[in-house]
Formats: C-alpha cells, structure tokens, sequence
C-alpha cells in the first residue's frame, strides 16, 4: 500500500465515521460516543496527514504513533457501540473493519520506522 492511499483511507475513515454518528439516537450515551468517536476517527487522518510533512524521522513516526492512538480509541468506541446497542448494519461493520485495519497498518508503520 502507498502512502497516499492511506491519506485516502484515513480520510474516508473519518469521514465515514462522521456521516454513521448522525444516525444515533439523542440519548446521554449516544452523545458521550457521538463527542469521543467523533474526535478519534478525524483525529486518525489529521495525524497522519501532519506526518507526511515532518521535519525528520523521528517527527514522522511521533505523528504515525499518535494515529495509530487515535485509530485505537475509535475501534474502541465502535466496539462499545456494537455491545451497548447492537449495531449490525454493512455500515457499522464496515467501520469497525476499517478501524482494526487502520490500527493494524499504523502499528506497522510504527514498528518498521528506523529512526
């Protein structure tokens, strides 16, 4: 995968995450997720779009470990809404696919940044 594909991907993520956020209901919880997830999935491409740009190694791996922070925090939020209301939609699951790739691209990133 290119990097830049990951900037699409990312972006989408975020994106994505932020159009299926309009569909929950007004009550406490969905507003707590709505807030929480909301930051996390836009915060992933944000990251990782800064990263591109770092003035040296270390920057770019720095921005890349807060991604992936931020990738964490999002499928941990999705997993909470899956057990709190069940979610099953192609929708749902596609974004909470999306996100364990996500993580799992960005940990490798991580890990095979010699610095």
């Amino acid at each position: 995968m290119r990097q830049n594909d990951l900037l699409t991907r990312t972006f989408a993520f975020g994106v994505n995450c932020l159009k299926f956020l309009r569909t929950l209901p007004n009550d406490p919880e969905s507003k707590l997720i709505r807030f929480q997830l909301g930051k996390s999935a836009t915060s992933i491409g944000a990251n990782y779009e800064e990263s591109q740009a770092g003035s040296s190694k270390a920057d770019f791996k720095n921005k890349v470990k807060i991604a992936l922070r931020e990738a964490r925090e999002s499928n941990f939020w999705l997993r909470v809404l899956e057990k709190l209301d069940g979610y099953n939609s192609e929708e749902f699951k596609n974004l909470l696919n999306e996100s364990a790739e996500l993580k799992n691209i960005l940990a490798a990133i991580v890990n095979n940044t010699k610095l």
